[in-house]
């Protein structure tokens, strides 16, 4: 099979999913006379995360949605960044509210994001949230469990019966993970640095997942034939450029695509896996929020779970 017949084209997947989702925002603006709105925190200078709040910004303004954005110095205080947070969550005009991390060390992160309304709470992470979706009964789901989540269900219809393995146990991404394919009556299992017999854990996954953030960590000794494979791994890796002797750099994920991409039945790339699911589901959380926060029914594409 070529390999291009394997790839899951997380970039195709996002903008059929915008599709679905933009007569929503037009709605609530026929509805409300305004759009739905995310306000996004971003503290410091790093480069990073000053690409993916653009990203953010930029699909929002696609689809039907205002942001705000609230920048701030590295050398913000915790009290007033929690005071910005504040504000943010007594603004009526204001739907979901996002701070974007990691942040400086002197923040504490638990700290902030307990600190945002609940139902404003678009990235899925406040404990009331977090804990709705390990009861089955979610409200916001973080929002790359749920772009994994969704494309798996598209791509594999029935999850129900098999064998998933994650590699990671963040509250970003494994832990939400493993309550999203218990959902759908998978049998799951959470692996993570001290896990011992990793490979062999591995070798028994249907569906393998990978949240480690180590550069091309897992390679066809990991993989059984025919897993559906989902690199949530953004990394930079640096190479020399054999033709101009340069040093340069490229992203790759924890999957070693090269090595896997024969065994594996499905696959994400990276870049133009994940990523922009991850975005698309961050559009539709700020959705859902504006519909919740003006007591109205959300017409949730997902699924009535979702």
């Amino acid at each position: 099979m070529e390999h291009f017949k394997k790839i899951i084209d997380g970039k195709k997947y996002s903008e059929e999913f915008l599709q679905k989702l933009h007569p929503l925002s037009t709605e609530f603006f026929k509805n409300f006379n305004r759009k739905p709105c995310l306000a996004v925190i971003l503290v410091g200078d790093n480069t990073a995360s000053s690409i993916y709040v653009k990203n953010k910004v930029r699909t929002a303004k696609k689809n039907g949605i205002r942001s705000v954005e609230v920048i701030l110095s590295r050398n913000v205080s915790e009290e007033d960044l929690l005071n910005e947070i504040f504000k943010l969550n007594d603004d009526q005009n204001v739907d979901g509210i996002l701070v974007q991390l990691p942040l400086p060390i002197h923040i504490s992160e638990r700290k902030i994001i307990n600190n945002i309304s609940p139902i404003k709470d678009v990235d899925g992470f406040h404990p009331t949230n977090f804990g709705k979706l390990f009861l089955g009964d979610p409200n916001f789901i973080p929002c790359t469990p749920l772009g994994c989540f969704y494309m798996l269900k598209n791509e594999l219809k029935v999850l129900s019966g098999k064998n998933a393995v994650i590699i990671g146990r963040s509250n970003i991404v494994g832990k939400p993970m493993a309550s999203l394919l218990l959902s759908s009556n998978c049998s799951v299992t959470i692996t993570h640095s001290k896990t011992e017999n990793l490979r062999e854990h591995c070798k028994k996954a249907d569906i393998l997942i990978s949240a480690v953030g180590i550069p091309e960590m897992v390679d066809d000794t990991y993989v059984k034939q025919d897993a559906i494979i989902i690199d949530v791994g953004i990394n930079r890796l640096q190479f020399v450029n054999s033709e101009t002797k340069a040093n340069e750099t490229k992203l790759v994920g924890d999957v070693n695509f090269k090595k896997v991409v024969d065994i594996a039945k499905k696959i994400t790339p990276v870049p133009g896996g994940v990523g922009p699911m991850t975005i698309a589901c961050l559009m539709h959380n700020t959705i859902k929020a504006a519909y919740k926060n003006k007591k109205e029914n959300f017409a949730n594409f997902l699924g009535e779970n979702f």
